[in-house]
């Protein structure tokens, strides 16, 4: 497609500045409306495996990624006293690097400056109030009162995302897990050079990520009931008494964790949108479609291949609604299956019976998944 178009990205998160910026550098016309005030991230650090990593070249930020982050190759395997068992090296998508680790914030502030350094304007403080498609446009109009008309509508806007409940209602709304997150950012220890995952306890797994020279999190799943949340005052202690029974490494770093502020709980919860994810020329994209539980670590690589894919459909097709068909067709079958793979992960850790089918899927292996998922997408 060779006539710029006049897109609405709504969310500014990782997918949505991603394509903002994919889209802008293509010379189209961009717009972004976030909730937000600002272009931020809360919480503590992600992994951009070599996949999304891939990702952050095509659109220009790979060496700003890493210069921020901890590149890193090897997984390491432990038993709960701190004993190592494996040491696994790490697929490479391409000449990518296997993984990084990043601090959230950071990787919002690189993708906030490539966004608008390409071109693309973004409202705050704002969201869709009301929208309409009539097959030739969309007409949009934001709650800051803000008016337009676009060829594209596509909606990064999250596991609650508005824009679903406009094309779907209440159909697809988020599943909780039964599981829940608990992570804290604590200074690195020198000898966490990668990934170190504590297991062999089916009441948790612990993991050690490295996110900058000077960061890591300790980040570890848990069965939490549905209401329940951590005590503002004693959630260093909670998280305590669900890692009691843990040496080496991961001891070392709960002894740091005194500060029950800086403890971040985000309960696990699944979107799986069956019906298709652009109706006319309103798309659905990253955990606005397809939410997973983060046991591949795939998540934000599953909504930048989204927008990188979507990217290129539009550069290939005659039209909007033929690039995101093609879209669709490319991305479903992946992502589905990242989501499929992940939850039989969280089943398989901690002790939850399986289905057949998620028995088969178990067979490949976190290794194996790994190396599928640094194949073209």
């Amino acid at each position: 497609m060779t006539t710029p178009l006049r897109v609405l990205v709504h969310g500014g998160g990782i997918g949505g500045l991603t394509l903002a910026t994919a889209l802008a550098r293509r010379g189209h016309h961009v717009q972004v409306a976030e909730v937000r005030d600002r272009l931020e991230a809360l919480g503590v650090g992600i992994i951009q495996p070599s996949n999304a990593l891939h990702v952050m070249r095509e659109i220009g930020v790979l060496a700003e990624c890493l210069a921020v982050g901890f590149e890193w190759e090897v997984l390491t395997i432990c038993d709960p006293a701190g004993a190592t068992l494996a040491r696994i090296p790490q697929p490479r998508m391409g000449d990518a690097p296997s993984n990084n680790g990043i601090p959230r914030p950071a990787l919002a502030r690189v993708l906030a400056d490539a966004a608008t350094a390409a071109g693309a304007v973004v409202r705050f403080g704002t969201t869709i109030e009301s929208v309409k498609d009539d097959g030739e446009g969309v007409d949009v109009t934001l709650g800051d009162g803000h008016a337009d008309r676009y060829d594209l509508v596509v909606g990064f806007d999250g596991i609650g995302s508005p824009l679903r409940r406009h094309l779907y209602g209440q159909r697809y709304l988020p599943e909780y897990t039964g599981f829940a997150n608990w992570r804290v950012t604590l200074p690195r220890s020198p000898e966490v050079q990668g990934v170190v995952m504590s297991t062999g306890n089916l009441r948790a797994k612990a993991l050690l990520t490295p996110i900058s020279d000077d960061l890591m999190y300790l980040g570890s799943v848990f069965a939490e009931a549905e209401d329940f949340r951590p005590d503002p005052e004693r959630a260093h202690e909670q998280l305590r008494e669900r890692l009691d029974g843990f040496g080496g490494p991961i001891a070392e770093a709960l002894a740091q964790v005194t500060d029950p502020s800086a403890v971040v709980y985000s309960r696990i919860s699944q979107v799986t949108v069956e019906d298709p994810w652009h109706v006319g020329r309103i798309a659905l994209a990253g955990d606005a479609a397809h939410a997973s539980t983060p046991h591949l670590a795939q998540g934000a690589a599953m909504a930048v291949e989204d927008a990188l894919v979507l990217a290129q459909s539009l550069d290939a097709a005659d039209d909007v609604p033929a690039a995101l068909a093609a879209w669709e067709e490319r991305r479903r079958p992946r992502a589905m299956w990242v989501q499929a793979m992940s939850r039989a992960i969280l089943k398989q850790e901690t002790g939850t019976p399986t289905t057949p089918e998620e028995d088969e899927l178990l067979k490949i292996g976190i290794p194996g998944a790994a190396h599928v998922l640094v194949k073209p997408y």
